[in-house]
């Protein structure tokens, strides 16, 4: 029996984590229903599509299967950012045909074409039942409704306020908006996803508030691009129990921090951009419940390499504010991801980038070297930099970033942190601080407690530890 599992693509956007591990949620006892399996690539963003796909599976009554030859259909969310995640998607395509014969296929894939205007996906695997593009619910539900027939019974069929998650029982990824607005010459996203469209406040805050309500200790806020939520409506004015709220990412962090405080829990802001108004968020992050932590996508620093990127922001600029927004709260941890060797780059820029970070201290930094994708307008450019020479400029970031986390690591020893325990062993329990988005930073090992009465660190709790070792990437602590 093959079990279906979620197969991580390579890579997926320089500024995008990978998602978690899937979880299949357990079917209702005794419920005789068509079963359908799932498998979900990419990064978090695509996570939710899935999440949502299967929370109207579950609306519906149908059940989920947890390997190929128990499912009477199984659907695949694609990648498909770069070459790399393109290959994985096809072959988790093939696997799925090979295994179970039938299959839907959703997601970033769906909507690439390739340099003939072809569907890559039908044009590799024309056995597949349908296609559809990211964010289509509707869509996917309607080629489940042909090839797998369920009538809806409502004595039986139930779903949760909060949807299926395929996250941990204790945080949980929340997408404000679909779409992007720029046009980085990088990337293809805008082309599968389409433009920015914000989700209406008092929507979003709803399913905060169901998640916090089912037990969700730690909310990822998401999006292609998160500071910008509201500017395609407007900044509109909405309601939330009976108050005015502007769909503004601002006013969107006030709110689920005190949403937030409210149920002891945590917000963490994934891909925000550098602009102005984020000046007027670092505030809000001083009660330990809006982290102080930001996820900044800012790719490069030289100004000429920002704007062959057509980046929204220049590298100065970034400087300052990160230097600002230091005084404003020196607790804050800042996460970015950045690309060496992109077309054009000249050692002199590269050199320009590792001053910027030796100056900028980013605490969390991914760097990849840059990689050709099919569609984007940077493979136009001229002055390509060698294969060779961009991962061997990719392996001087790390290795330059590895002396700066060490030694910003290496001042937490001796302090006591507040943890979210996300998992419990024999010997050790493991955690993160407010510094750590799961899957993509480092985590806390806990040693535990053997002392006779010591309670035992639960998953999902809030403990207090006391840091007692660290590298570059991770933490030793004792329970406080």
């Amino acid at each position: 029996m093959t079990e279906l599992r979620r197969i991580p693509a390579s890579a997926t956007t320089a500024a995008e984590p990978a998602a978690p591990p899937l979880v299949i949620p357990s079917p209702a006892a005794g419920v005789a229903a068509p079963k359908v399996g799932f498998v979900s690539l990419g990064c978090p963003k695509a996570l939710v599509d899935s999440e949502q796909i299967l929370t109207q599976l579950r609306a519906e009554g149908y059940e989920t299967a947890k390997s190929y030859d128990g499912a009477d259909l199984v659907i695949v969310n694609t990648c498909g950012f770069i070459d790399a995640a393109v290959q994985e998607s096809l072959d988790a395509i093939g696997e799925a045909l090979a295994e179970n014969g039938k299959v839907i296929v959703t997601g970033c894939l769906g909507a690439k074409k390739d340099a003939d205007g072809a569907d890559i996906i039908t044009k590799v695997h024309p056995k597949v039942l349908a296609v559809t593009g990211p964010h289509a619910v509707a869509e996917v539900m309607e080629s489940v409704h042909l090839h797998l027939p369920k009538p809806h019974d409502p004595f039986v069929d139930l779903v949760p306020d909060h949807g299926v998650k395929l996250t941990p029982k204790h945080y949980a990824y929340l997408k404000i908006s679909e779409g992007c607005n720029h046009r980085c010459s990088f990337c293809i996203i805008p082309s599968m996803r389409g433009d920015l469209v914000s989700r209406p406040i008092h929507e979003v805050l709803q399913e905060a508030e169901n998640l916090f309500k089912a037990g969700v200790k730690e909310l990822l806020i998401i999006s292609q691009d998160t500071s910008a939520y509201g500017v395609d409506v407007k900044f509109r004015l909405g309601f939330w129990n009976g108050r005015p709220v502007r769909t503004h990412m601002t006013q969107l962090t006030e709110e689920l921090g005190k949403m937030a405080r409210q149920y002891d829990a945590w917000v963490r802001m994934h891909y925000v951009y550098p602009y102005p108004h984020v000046d007027q968020v670092i505030p809000l992050m001083g009660d330990g419940h809006v982290l102080p932590y930001l996820d900044i996508p800012m790719q490069h620093a030289h100004p000429d390499v920002l704007k062959r990127m057509k980046r929204p922001a220049s590298g100065e600029k970034n400087l300052d504010r990160i230097l600002a927004w230091r005084k404003m709260n020196p607790d804050l941890t800042i996460r970015s991801t950045f690309i060496a060797g992109f077309p054009g780059e000249t050692e002199e820029e590269f050199e320009y980038l590792l001053d910027f970070l030796r100056e900028a201290q980013i605490d969390r930094l991914g760097c990849f070297a840059y990689s050709p994708v099919e569609g984007a307008t940077a493979n136009e450019l001229a002055d390509p930099v060698p294969e060779s020479v961009r991962e061997e400029r990719r392996a001087r970031v790390m290795l330059l970033q590895e002396e700066i986390s060490l030694k910003r690591m290496q001042a937490k020893v001796g302090k006591t942190m507040r943890v979210l325990v996300d998992e419990v062993g024999a010997r050790e329990a493991v955690g993160r601080t407010a510094a750590d988005a799961p899957e993509i930073d480092g985590v806390v090992h806990i040693k535990r407690a053997l002392q006779p009465g010591k309670a035992k660190p639960q998953v999902g709790q809030f403990i207090d530890v006391v840091i007692t070792k660290a590298d570059a990437h991770d933490l030793w602590a004792t329970v406080a």
